[in-house]
C-alpha cells in the first residue's frame, strides 16, 4: 500500500472542499447578499445596512451636536440619534430609520452613514462581515456658544408693543457670519421644533408630533434663513446705493430738494418726474415717512439712506439705469443659485414670468418693494460684501469631514464669489450705515446708538399688504468706528421678524444685545475704543435735524 499517495489524495480532497466552501461563502456573502436580503421570504427587520453607526456632527470647536447610541428598541434598528442643541433643529435636521432625513442629515446622508466613496473600502469589509457601516464625522463652521446666545436673545425686546410701529411676533431668522471668510457662525430659524422628540415619536411609529408641526401655522419645519422668501424693505437700499456709488451715478453728498425728497409741500400726493412720468408716494405704494422729521432742504443721499427716503432711492435707482442696476444685483447673486452646503431658495428682483420690469416696478424695487423677494441668507451676502470692502465670500457651513478616528478626509477653505464693488464704494456704504445707526431721525433706538461695540447697519420695513404688519429687518455689522475706518467689522448679523413692524424696533434691540453678549464673552475678540462714536458725528454732517 502506498500511504504517501493516499495522504496526497485526501489532502487534495480537503483542498477542493475548502475552496468550494470558501467560494460558496464569498458568493453568498458578497455577490448574492443583495438578492438574498431582498427576497421576501428572507426578510429581516434590521439588516446591517439599516443600522449604520452614524457619524457625529460637531461645531467648529468640537462641541458635539448630533450623535448615535445603541438602543434596545427593536424599531431603532441598533442605534438611535440624539441632538444637543434644539435651536439647530432645522439646520441639522433629524434622522430616523424608514423616514426621509432632513437638513444636513439628508444632504450629507452618505457621509454620515458611511456609504460615501470616502468610506467605501472600510465598509466593503464591514459588509462582508455583516457589521454595521461606520460613518464619517462632520465639523460645522457654527459656533454653538454664539448659536445659544442668538437663540436666547431672539426673545429680547426692549421696545413696547404698540400694534402701530411694533407688533408681537415669534417668527423670524438670524444669520451670524464672519464676512471675511463667509463662515456661518450661527443660523436661527424660529419657531423651531424638538428633534429628539421627533426621533422618539417616529421611531415608535407615532406620527402625531410630525403631523402637529406640519399643520402649525407658524411653519416650524421650514428653515427660514435658507428657504423662506420675503420683501426686504429698505435694507435693499443698500444694494441700490452700492450700484449707484460704484457706477458713478450718485454720491453720498448729492443734493435732493424738497420736491425730490418728499414730494411737494402738500404732502405725499405731490409728485416727481421719473422716466418722463409723474410718480407720487401713493402710486409707488408708500407714504414716505422722512417728511415728518426732515426740516431743512436740500438733503444728501447719505441723509436719505439714514432716514430711509423712498422717493430719493426710487430716483437713484432709475438714474443708475435698470441694466446697470440688474448687473450689480447679479454680482450679488440675486436671480442666481447661491452655492451653499444646503439648498437655498433663489432670491429675485425680476418678474417671476420673465416679463421686463415696468418703470414703477423698477422704481419700487430700488428701495426694496415692488417684486423684490429675498432670503435672509441673501441679505447676509449683501451685508458681508459691505463689511468685507466690496468682496463677496461664498457662504460656508461645513468646515471639515473626518473618519471615525477623526483623521481629516476633507477640509474646506474660504472661497471668494465675486468682487462686487470697489473698496472705496464699500467704505462709503459703511459710512452711510454709521449714519443709519447713529443718526437715523426716524429710529431713535437707544440700544443701537449707545452700544460701545460700533454697531452699524440698515433697517428695513418690508410692506406685505393685505392688512398685515410689515416684515421687520436690520442688516448690521460690528465693530466699526469712524475714528478707525481701516478696522473692518469682525462680524455681521442679519435679523428679521415676520409681521413685526418697523425693523429698527422689531430687531434692533435684540441685535445690539447679541453683539454685546458675543463680544463681552470673548467669543469674537474685539477691543472697543476709549471714546466710541457719538451723536457729535451726526450733527456737523447735517444727519440729524431740528425744527
Amino acid at each position: 500500500m502506498n500511504i504517501g499517495s493516499n495522504i496526497r489524495r485526501i489532502s487534495q480532497l480537503f483542498i477542493v472542499l475548502f475552496l468550494g466552501l470558501s467560494g460558496g461563502l464569498v458568493y453568498w456573502q458578497v455577490y448574492a447578499q443583495g438578492a438574498v436580503t431582498a427576497n421576501v421570504h428572507n426578510s429581516r427587520p434590521c439588516q446591517y445596512s439599516n443600522a449604520p453607526l452614524r457619524g457625529n456632527i460637531y461645531d467648529r470647536n468640537g462641541i458635539l451636536l448630533a450623535y448615535s447610541t445603541k438602543s434596545t428598541d427593536r424599531n431603532a434598528c441598533g442605534y438611535v440619534r440624539h441632538y444637543t442643541d434644539p435651536s439647530l433643529a432645522g439646520l441639522i435636521g433629524y434622522y430616523v430609520r424608514n423616514y426621509a432625513p432632513t437638513g444636513l442629515e439628508a444632504q450629507y446622508n452618505s457621509v454620515l452613514a458611511g456609504t460615501s466613496t470616502q468610506s467605501a473600502l472600510t465598509n466593503t469589509l464591514n459588509s462582508t462581515l455583516h457589521e454595521s457601516p461606520i460613518g464619517n464625522n462632520i465639523y460645522l463652521t457654527i459656533d454653538d456658544r454664539i448659536q445659544k446666545i442668538v437663540a436666547q436673545d431672539f426673545q429680547y425686546d426692549n421696545e413696547q408693543i404698540d400694534n402701530n410701529l411694533l407688533f408681537q411676533s415669534n417668527r423670524g431668522s438670524v444669520v451670524v457670519t464672519d464676512p471675511h471668510t463667509g463662515e456661518i457662525l450661527a443660523l436661527l430659524s424660529e419657531p423651531g421644533f424638538d428633534p429628539n422628540k421627533m426621533v422618539q415619536t417616529l421611531t415608535d411609529g407615532d406620527l402625531s408630533y410630525f403631523n402637529q408641526l406640519s399643520k402649525d401655522a407658524g411653519q416650524p419645519l421650514i428653515e427660514r434663513p435658507l428657504q423662506a422668501l420675503y420683501t426686504p424693505g429698505s435694507t435693499f437700499k443698500t444694494v441700490t446705493l452700492l450700484a449707484a456709488l460704484d457706477s458713478g451715478k450718485s454720491s453720498l453728498n448729492q443734493q435732493w430738494n424738497q420736491q425730490q425728497a418728499v414730494g411737494t409741500p402738500a404732502g405725499p400726493d405731490g409728485g416727481i418726474i421719473i422716466g418722463g412720468s409723474k410718480v407720487t408716494g401713493n402710486n409707488l405704494g408708500f407714504n414716505d415717512g422722512a417728511q415728518s422729521y426732515t426740516f431743512h432742504f436740500p438733503i444728501t443721499t447719505e441723509y436719505a439712506y439714514a432716514n430711509s427716503d423712498n422717493l430719493v432711492f426710487a430716483q437713484i435707482g432709475v438714474n443708475t439705469g435698470q441694466n446697470t442696476w440688474l448687473n450689480y444685483t447679479q454680482k450679488m447673486y440675486f436671480d442666481k443659485q447661491v452655492p451653499f452646503d444646503l439648498p437655498v431658495a433663489k432670491s429675485s428682483v425680476k418678474n417671476a414670468n420673465g416679463d421686463p420690469l415696468s418703470q414703477i416696478q423698477f422704481a419700487s424695487g430700488a428701495f426694496g418693494q415692488g417684486v423684490d423677494n429675498v432670503t435672509p441668507l441673501q441679505m447676509s451676502l449683501v451685508d458681508n460684501t459691505v463689511a468685507n470692502d466690496g468682496v463677496m465670500m461664498q457662504p460656508m457651513l461645513i468646515s471639515k469631514i473626518t473618519n471615525a478616528t477623526k483623521q481629516p478626509l476633507q477640509t474646506n477653505s474660504p472661497k471668494q464669489l465675486s468682487t462686487v464693488v470697489s473698496q472705496n464704494t464699500a467704505r462709503q456704504v459703511q459710512q452711510a450705515m454709521v449714519a443709519v445707526a447713529k443718526c437715523g431721525g426716524g429710529y431713535p433706538i437707544t440700544d443701537v446708538r449707545n452700544t460701545p461695540w460700533g454697531m452699524i447697519g440698515k433697517t428695513g420695513t418690508g410692506e406685505v399688504g393685505g392688512g398685515l404688519p410689515a416684515e421687520g429687518w436690520f442688516i448690521t455689522a460690528a465693530p466699526y468706528y469712524t475714528s478707525n475706518p481701516d478696522q473692518m467689522p469682525a462680524l455681521t448679523i442679519v435679523a428679521m421678524k415676520e409681521n413685526a413692524g418697523e425693523g429698527a424696533y422689531a430687531v434692533g434691540p435684540m441685535e445690539a444685545k447679541m453683539y454685546n453678549d458675543i463680544f463681552s464673552a470673548g467669543y469674537i475678540k474685539v477691543t472697543p475704543p476709549a471714546n466710541p462714536d457719538s451723536l457729535t458725528y451726526c450733527v456737523p454732517r447735517g444727519l440729524i435735524q431740528t425744527p
